[in-house]
């Protein structure tokens, strides 16, 4: 390379005209004008207009001839002003080209397999096979970009709040955190094995009983569980943890930090505190435990008006110990047919149907009206419905009857033009659910979450009562991790252990190591993990975690550019002691 570039083609503005440049990039496009050609050179700060005319000396007029698209070259010359009227508004370049008299060919490039451009339109397939040549687009550069730029900034929030960033092993024992562990072989001892980290729970709580009392981390962890847009086998978690806290002090060290990042990231400001919910609250007022409250929409409470209306199907409901849930929306646009397409929404979540009517200003008009005639005013200040309103109605089991009008909001809010990003914390989770297919008592989160004071009593005699000191943090109805304070005294946590199936000897078996080191005084202390990847995905309004990490899996958990995973020779399988059973030519379904 004898051209060696001094400027980037996202730099030179009118100032440096009549400086002379060196430009490396990428060929965007050529376009050739009877002897003048305009060759748009790109790398990952802009695009620079480089000129190459009839003034220009033969080499760089032959050399630019012979371009195509996504060549790399090294263009020089003098930085000039365009035309008045060839300027770009569009471009942060768009004032100035470069008039080239030197352009040296630094690498060609084959037919490509699709066009690059600002974006990709090509099958998300291509796009990972040919990864390299997706992250070229400037949306994927952008969102790479972002990811840095956020990064950086949590690492800045968290430092300035005291806290250590600190690493914790890649290669660990295997625990039960709630997914499929990915194992390791170890060569040195045949038949045992590693794991890979689902996350760095254990090890954080382990730097608490150190009294290094505030540590975060930008962890790498790896679930073996089923893909979908906002998951992946390996992904990056925000790793928090500090001693002598309770929730609220969490919370405040989250907000601080994402305040920062909103503001220096996207010259967003975050309105601090964030909403916070409990797990009840969240369910009866949005129908989910992940409420997007960037629109309103509120279930409320229909029974009491129900269980005096002349409509059996409530009052059947009622009579069996479930709710009737409301949900008014405006009638703009809910014609028969999307209520029809909603209804299938609440059946898929177990309602058994989907009632309706229409408010007037004589009152309910339309599918039930009739049976709520003899409560039609009651009905509507309850429902605090105005004329053109539709209320939607699932009368259920309390969880069905959320989730299916929850389902509805969802859908509702969708069609919805919906600015800016709202965050909130969801409270008080119970401490376990019931595994049915297991028949036994699971954690909601996982095993090491304090429950309340004042639900202690309740462990062993009612589970389902048990609320944890356990926390969600949500962005726009996603769900971007959780946290808790977590158990400390080593009798309770056997406690919990055994409520969960794991008795003294597969705990000590498991969890020895944690056992023993909460007999040598262990801090109160507690945290919070959510996912880098989704709050980038959502920052950069992506639709997957895909489009923001740089070389992701597919829904396969396979990597179609590089061909993993792949198989392993005989020799490397008899050095760690393995032996494949798989029938020959069994890929998995890959």
């Amino acid at each position: 390379m004898s051209l060696k570039r001094t400027r980037t083609c996202g730099e030179l503005r009118a100032d440096d005209a009549g400086a002379r440049a060196v430009l490396g990039g990428w060929v965007a496009s050529r376009r050739d004008h009877g002897g003048i050609r305009f060759i748009d050179l790109r790398d990952r700060y802009g695009v620079t207009q480089v000129v190459v005319d009839e003034s220009s000396p033969q080499a760089a007029r032959a050399a630019a001839a012979g371009l195509r698209d996504e060549y790399c070259i090294a263009a020089a010359g003098t930085v000039r002003l365009r035309p008045a009227d060839m300027a770009n508004a569009d471009q942060i370049t768009g004032e100035v080209e470069l008039a080239a008299d030197e352009i040296e060919v630094l690498s060609t490039c084959d037919p490509l397999p699709f066009a690059v451009g600002d974006a990709v339109d090509a099958r998300e397939e291509l796009r990972q096979t040919y990864r390299y040549l997706d992250l070229r687009s400037g949306v994927m550069q952008r969102n790479l970009a972002l990811r840095s730029a956020a990064t950086a900034e949590v690492r800045a929030a968290l430092t300035d709040q005291g806290f250590l960033e600190i690493e914790t092993p890649t290669m660990v024992r295997s625990t039960p955190e709630g997914a499929r562990d990915f194992i390791v072989p170890s060569r040195l001892a045949p038949g045992r094995f590693y794991a890979l980290p689902q996350s760095p729970q254990i090890f954080k709580q382990l730097l608490m009983v150190s009294g290094l009392d505030r540590y975060f981390q930008i962890a790498r962890c790896y679930r073996d569980e089923d893909t979908r847009g906002d998951r992946q086998p390996e992904f990056t978690q925000i790793d928090v943890e500090a001693s002598f806290v309770e929730p609220d002090d969490v919370f405040t060290v989250v907000e601080t930090m994402l305040a920062r990042v909103f503001a220096r990231c996207l010259d967003r400001p975050l309105d601090t505190p964030f909403p916070r919910l409990t797990h009840e609250e969240a369910i009866d007022r949005y129908g989910s435990e992940n409420p997007d409250l960037r629109f309103a929409l509120p279930l409320t409470d229909f029974g009491p008006i129900a269980e005096r209306s002349d409509f059996k199907v409530f009052r059947s409901a009622l009579a069996d110990g479930g709710v009737v849930k409301a949900l008014t929306v405006s009638g703009d646009g809910l014609s028969r047919a999307r209520i029809d397409e909603l209804e299938r929404r609440a059946r898929a979540q177990g309602a058994k149907g989907l009632a309706w009517t229409r408010i007037t200003a004589a009152g309910p008009e339309g599918g039930i009206a009739r049976f709520l005639s003899s409560v039609a005013p009651q009905a509507v200040e309850a429902l605090g419905a105005a004329p053109g309103d539709v209320a939607l109605f699932v009368a259920d089991g309390r969880r069905t009857a959320c989730a299916a009008l929850g389902a509805v909001r969802t859908a509702l809010g969708a069609e919805r033009q919906l600015d800016g990003h709202r965050f909130c914390w969801v409270t008080d989770f119970p401490l376990f659910e019931w595994n049915e297919d297991e028949q036994r008592w699971d954690p909601s989160h996982h095993p090491f979450s304090m429950p309340r004071q004042a639900d202690l009593g309740l462990l062993e005699t009612d589970p389902a009562a048990v609320r944890g000191q356990v926390y969600d943090l949500v962005l726009d109805g996603v769900e971007l991790g959780s946290g808790s304070i977590r158990i400390h005294d080593r009798a309770l946590q056997e406690r919990v252990f055994s409520m969960i199936g794991i008795g003294q000897e597969e705990a000590r078996r498991r969890f020895g190591f944690m056992l023993d080191a909460f007999r040598y005084g262990p801090p109160p202390h507690g945290g919070v993990a959510f996912g880098l990847d989704r709050l980038v995905m959502l920052m950069a309004g992506q639709p997957t975690i895909r489009e923001v990490i740089a070389f992701p899996k597919n829904t396969t958990m396979a990597s179609l550019m590089d061909g993993s995973p792949s198989p392993v020779d005989a020799e490397q399988l008899a050095q760690l002691g393995l032996r494949i059973t798989v029938t020959e030519g069994d890929d998995g379904g890959l």
